[in-house]
């Protein structure tokens, strides 16, 4: 997948419910400060599945999701931990980690993450591609509390407490988010990019969000025009 930026724009602390539907967020440079962080009315989940694409040449830890609740930072956070080449989606106060992924540097990747409290399994979609279940102690306790979700940055407390060596460069687009397990076949439509279920919790084409300081919304084209 490769995509060419046709118009920048720059939006500094406005919020608003805007379609984003072929458009990105560019994250230019190493900040503890710059995010996007979106919201919604939902504050209560027992499942949850969570798509974006993101684009990036880092070689060192990075956030790529980050949802903080009241009694927890890392709630539910998805992070590339660099030194073991592993994502690591984190549910309450256990991680999971997924290794010998092909996560090259500048290039698009695809990645669907989904947590249900039922069983306390977590499963990571990389590139179309479904890896394996894995089980987070403490991951069969529902999300109840007010959320804070995070791009951009990770968070050390609730809604805040950045470390710029954590933080993302590059862009991203396509952020859902839904409060349950979407189907197989749903991600793969996604994956595909297709015509899918739109997220009940965070919509890419609905999306209420602000902008915190050198992040840029982007025009993006599969194709040169």
């Amino acid at each position: 997948m490769k995509f060419s930026v046709c118009l920048v724009i720059l939006i500094s602390n406005a919020a608003a419910i805007q379609d984003l539907s072929g458009k990105m967020f560019t994250f230019p440079q190493e900040t503890n400060s710059a995010h996007v962080r979106l919201s919604t009315s939902k504050n209560s989940f027992s499942a949850l599945t969570v798509c974006h694409r993101s684009f990036t040449d880092l070689k060192r830890d990075h956030s790529l999701f980050s949802m903080a609740l009241p009694s927890n930072a890392n709630e539910f956070l998805l992070f590339f931990k660099y030194d073991l080449n592993e994502m690591q989606p984190h549910v309450k106060t256990d991680k999971a980690g997924y290794r010998v992924l092909d996560y090259k540097p500048n290039q698009w990747h695809s990645i669907c993450t989904t947590w249900e409290s039922s069983t306390g399994l977590v499963q990571l979609w990389f590139n179309g591609q479904p890896l394996s279940r894995k089980y987070v102690s403490g991951g069969q306790a529902a999300m109840s509390g007010s959320p804070v979700i995070i791009l951009g940055q990770e968070q050390d407390s609730h809604g805040g407490g950045f470390d710029i060596k954590q933080s993302f460069i590059g862009m991203m687009t396509d952020a859902h988010m839904w409060d349950y397990v979407l189907s197989s076949c749903e991600i793969q439509k996604y994956m595909s990019e297709l015509s899918f279920t739109p997220g009940n919790v965070l919509n890419w084409a609905a999306l209420d969000f602000q902008i915190n300081g050198r992040v840029l919304i982007e025009n993006k084209s599969l194709y040169c025009q």
